[in-house]
């Protein structure tokens, strides 16, 4: 990078201590991006891409570009959504929540303005998402549904909930140790208090039988010290009518 694209492209990066060898790899980034290297996960709104570099492979996942407003706000105000999942990752471990280690994270500026930013973080080892569960079969689903239900709880009674708790976005695998749950796209969450009724609608993006949410509803409500019975109704209420339909239901 010339002289004078550091000047007017500005580039803000953060590298967790563990990795701090990474850096040429790290600035290479968007210019891997541009000879399209590595293997698209996703391709949308914000692209994912596996990469692989001295051994080790890698996700990195480019944040499109905001809209001038935005791009104002970001570049002076608030953190680019590459820092939040860095930092929301970082959270997340503390709290024995899983989620791929994070590696860091970079933003380039365009004078004052904000440009892109990339979030980059080491592969998960878990091989299956959410959705799997319903277009394979697993004889230890049960298990899988039990922990999430333990792990969002976990993430509840700290304080967090991931404001997209999708299909895609909670990952598993089965080990000797257990069932692991990895959840990712971190970049929007919530912090504050969650009382029962906001935890139960955190699950109302994941598909379930009634006896799925069974399961979840048994480990959250155990975790939380809530009704059992409770949290499985709002559980299924909040997945199948509009939202606010149930303020009243407790």
């Amino acid at each position: 990078m010339s002289k004078t694209e550091r000047l007017f492209h500005p580039r803000t990066l953060v590298i967790h201590p563990d990795f701090k060898n990474l850096e040429e790899f790290i600035v290479s980034i968007p210019e891997r991006f541009q000879r399209n290297e590595g293997t698209v996960i996703h391709q949308g709104r914000n692209e994912l891409r596996k990469m692989e570099y001295n051994g080790k492979e890698y996700v990195i996942k480019s944040f499109h570009s905001p809209h001038l407003i935005n791009r104002f706000v970001y570049g002076i105000f608030r953190p680019s959504k590459a820092k939040r999942s860095y930092d929301h990752a970082e959270m997340l471990l503390k709290i024995g929540v899983g989620t791929p280690q994070p590696v860091g994270y970079m933003n380039i500026r365009s004078g004052l303005l904000f440009d892109k930013s990339y979030y980059i973080s080491l592969l998960s080892t878990c091989p299956y998402i959410y959705d799997n569960l319903f277009t394979q079969q697993f004889d230890y689903a049960e298990e899988v549904f039990r922990a999430i239900g333990k792990v969002t709880a976990r993430l509840h009674e700290h304080g967090y909930a991931h404001k997209d708790y999708g299909r895609a976005n909670i990952l598993f695998q089965k080990t000797p140790n257990g069932i692991t749950i990895e959840i990712v796209d971190l970049n929007r969450m919530y912090i504050g208090p969650i009382d029962m009724k906001t935890g139960c609608k955190n699950f109302e993006r994941l598909p379930a039988t009634p006896q799925m949410h069974r399961w979840m509803a048994e480990e959250y409500a155990k975790t939380r010290n809530f009704d059992v019975e409770k949290c499985f109704e709002l559980m299924r209420a909040y997945r199948s009518v509009q939202p606010g339909k149930i303020d009243n239901l407790y």
